[in-house]
């Protein structure tokens, strides 16, 4: 649909009567999620992200489309030889979308919030190295670290580390206030949420002039929003069977590209019967991955053995370790004390995945004895009984944060594995920078894991847009959570 433009200045009857098209500025996006709130800063919930993170919020660096992590809020940083200081300069002539200047004081006060004692940030455990934070001037800010971390510029690319104001911070779960090319306008609960250009944006100013995230769960009414071009994108389309309809009509283009996105059955290590490591194994063997990938995703994703993104090049493939094995998974769970199995919960989210690739898993646990009872739930729900309240026995989730396999050194995350080994190393890793021994590590860690079946690793989740055939700039690839639109244009 086209706009028409009306020139004013001379123009003539017939020219006002004919109208010059003029190329489309806004943009309709479709999610299955909607966020909790709109804080990313305390919430797990990557929809928050797929929202916000670089179109309202920036932090410190950011990331691009292809994973790369360049300069966000900060302009350049020098690592001192230790590895232990930060100095970062900011951008001049950055303001919050309220008027008010970003400058050392906000990262002071955004980084000092992660790590209070209060603080309810999802990934504070990657931000633990930071032992003080300094304002040297209004442009230049010191991050001292206790210990190196190799990874530290990663970390603060993530959204959970953008850079908020001690003045907006009362509100923002429902007005966020950022620094980003657009600026929040509204949020009708259960429907949408609104943006629109930032005006006085410090960077290259987005094309579009407003967007709108649509919130449709459904992926009936999904195929058919997309098919009646009610909506421009559908991001995460959660009907895989009907991506070749629209490959086939010259009004749409299908985005397949890979996430950060481990899909896997989260098992409660310490609810029995899951905190014995043999009823964990009986579980990982009774899984037919190719089967959940091929009957809930239409053949999309690809199968994992562990916590951890095939198209990193530091994954290992431990596929093998819990290979498909019903008989197995018997004798396992014999030898576990539970020759007629056991009665268990499995909560299931509202993404397709989740959905879809809870039946085929409850069927596959109940060959060889495993009675899964199956509750759907509202992704509130989920957040506060699963991954807040721990009251589950398996679930199914994608963790879409880019490489957060650290977060099994946590033993108060949601699945509560607690092994010291694994703590220890991810401590070694987090304060080495050598490239290759890091590279050493992660294999490690994955072995680690994939050993002690802490989770069933089903598959990484692909990376499936649904777009009118005239957009660009949009994301392949989701090297994070993220619907970034400051680069997203109409073809003219």
């Amino acid at each position: 649909m086209f706009h028409l433009r009306t020139i004013l200045l001379g123009a003539s009857t017939a020219a006002l009567m004919a109208g010059t098209a003029m190329a489309k500025d806004d943009l309709t996006l479709a999610m299955q999620l909607e966020p909790p709130h709109l804080d990313p800063t305390s919430a797990a919930a990557g929809a928050i992200d797929s929202v916000l993170y670089s179109n309202v919020f920036e932090g410190l660096t950011r990331f691009m489309g292809d994973g790369s992590v360049v300069p966000g809020l900060a302009e350049s940083w020098e690592i001192s030889d230790d590895g232990l200081t930060y100095t970062f300069k900011l951008r001049s002539g950055v303001t919050f979308h309220d008027g008010t200047t970003m400058d050392a004081e906000d990262v002071k006060f955004s980084l000092d919030r992660i790590n209070a004692e209060d603080s309810a940030n999802a990934q504070k455990a990657l931000y633990s190295a930071i032992s003080g934070v300094t304002v040297i001037d209004p442009m230049t800010v010191e991050i001292t670290l206790s210990e190196p971390n190799g990874n530290m510029l990663f970390n603060l690319a993530w959204g959970d580390a953008v850079i908020v104001a001690p003045e907006s911070i009362e509100n923002i779960k429902q007005q966020p206030i950022g620094t980003g090319a657009f600026k929040f306008d509204s949020w009708s609960q259960g429907d949408k949420i609104e943006i629109s250009r930032n005006p006085d944006y410090w960077g290259t100013p987005a094309v579009l002039s407003k967007a709108t995230f649509k919130f449709i769960s459904d992926p009936t009414a999904a195929f058919a929003a997309m098919m009646a071009e009610d909506v421009d994108v559908f991001s995460g389309f959660p009907a895989p069977e009907n991506l070749p309809q629209f490959e086939a009509d010259p009004r749409f283009q299908v985005l397949i590209g890979s996430t950060e996105g481990e899909t896997i059955l989260s098992t409660n290590n310490k609810m029995p019967p899951f905190d014995n490591v043999k009823v964990r194994a009986a579980v990982a063997h009774a899984i037919d991955r190719q089967a959940i990938v091929d009957g809930a995703m239409f053949g999309y994703g690809t199968p994992i053995g562990t916590h951890f993104a095939p198209h990193n090049p530091a994954y290992v493939d431990h596929t093998g370790m819990s290979n498909y094995d019903p008989e197995r998974a018997k004798a396992l769970l014999a030898e576990a004390g539970f020759p007629d199995g056991f009665e268990t919960t499995l909560h299931l989210p509202p993404p397709s995945y989740a959905r879809r690739g809870g039946e085929i898993i409850a069927a596959q646990l109940a060959a060889v004895g495993i009675k899964a009872e199956i509750s759907n739930v509202e992704w509130a729900q989920w957040l506060e009984t699963v991954f807040k309240g721990k009251n589950f026995g398996l679930t199914i989730v994608s963790h879409t944060e880019p490489m957060d396999i650290g977060i099994y050194a946590n033993p108060d995350y949601y699945f509560q594995y607690d092994n010291p080994a694994f703590q220890e190393l991810m401590t070694k890793l987090n304060s080495t920078t050598d490239p290759d021994m890091r590279t050493a590590m992660l294999g490690e860690a994955q072995n680690i894991i994939s050993n002690d079946y802490v989770n069933g690793y089903l598959f990484q989740l692909a990376a499936l847009s649904v777009a009118k055939a005239g957009i660009q700039g949009l994301w392949a690839n989701a090297p994070t959570q993220a619907n970034d639109l400051t680069a997203v244009s109409w073809a003219e």
